[in-house]
């Protein structure tokens, strides 16, 4: 049973973690913290932000340095800006975690036009990634970790044609893509990094059934509906640990997908995700969706 506490020392270590002021994130931000890495709480709003951080200081013993970023990733122009910025501080990255994202809201686009769940949960994130690169190159052992779901498994392919809303709206469906978008996204990059011989891991994580603010679009009475039909629903911290063992566990490889190791990965704790489709393993699919996102974020990795 791996837990945080099976974490190495991280001292000296830099990451970012994106969505860190609320659920999982926070829970990363805090672990990550807690062994001494020096950590960027990356979120949103300010206000929400400024108060995770105060709170983690207060709960923990975290010796290194932890900050905010201001970070938007429904907005390429603000993704740019966080880096810049991120950049006048560091000179590396050790760990980047893809945490942020949004499930089920009503149909809306991000200020640069794209359907939401696809723009934040895979869009700003293949931007933020690359913009990071050279960085993440700079370390001695990178590793990026890009949160998914098991929705995932739920969409047999990517509708090109409909990723600004052009067709009807389906939340449930819209969100199943962009998590198979996440899952393409972190294959292709690994078969990309192996190729050039980097030392920089590509990796997933989903965090099973996790109680969080992500579900804050899904009426009360539904929700504990949905839930009651699991034998469990993990909280924040242990819904994490697949998110911080691909960031920090020695026995990790690129282009590994971890979840927990109950029935249907529903719960429990880190281990190989079983979670494979035609779609998710399709290296056409894999390669029309990098080409794309380069050419909708302007945004090329430094391979």
């Amino acid at each position: 049973m791996w837990t945080k506490e099976n974490m190495p020392d991280l001292t000296g270590k830099t990451a970012v973690v994106t969505g860190g002021n609320t659920g999982i994130g926070y829970e990363t931000v805090k672990a990550l913290y807690e062994k001494g890495a020096n950590v960027t709480l990356a979120a949103r709003d300010e206000k929400k932000a400024i108060a995770a951080v105060e709170k983690i200081k207060f709960e923990t013993k975290g010796a290194a340095n932890l900050k905010i970023g201001i970070l938007n990733l429904a907005n390429l122009a603000q993704i740019k800006a966080f880096v810049g910025q991120f950049k006048t501080r560091y000179a590396q990255l050790d760990i980047l975690i893809n945490n942020a994202g949004v499930m089920i809201p009503p149909a809306s686009t991000t200020d640069d036009g794209f359907e939401l769940q696809f723009g934040v949960n895979f869009l700003g994130h293949f931007a933020l990634t690359g913009h990071l690169f050279p960085l993440l190159k700079n370390s001695s052992n990178a590793r990026i970790v890009t949160l998914s779901s098991g929705a995932a498994t739920l969409t047999d392919g990517i509708d090109f044609e409909n990723l600004k809303l052009e067709k009807p709206y389906n939340e449930w469906q819209s969100y199943a893509v962009s998590k198979l978008a996440d899952i393409l996204f972190t294959y292709e990059l690994d078969r990309k990094i192996k190729v050039a011989g980097l030392n920089v891991l590509s990796v997933a994580a989903h965090p099973g059934v996790t109680r969080t603010d992500l579900q804050r679009h899904i009426p009360g009475e539904q929700l504990e509906g949905m839930f009651s039909e699991f034998d469990e629903v993990m909280e924040p911290w242990q819904g994490a640990l697949p998110s911080l063992f691909a960031a920090t566990d020695t026995s990790v490889n690129g282009g590994e997908f971890f979840g927990p190791n109950g029935e249907k990965e529903h719960a429990g704790y880190p281990a190989p995700s079983k979670h494979s489709t035609p779609a998710m393993n399709s290296l056409e699919l894999a390669d029309k969706l990098w080409k794309y996102a380069e050419q909708k974020t302007q945004t090329k990795f430094d391979l």
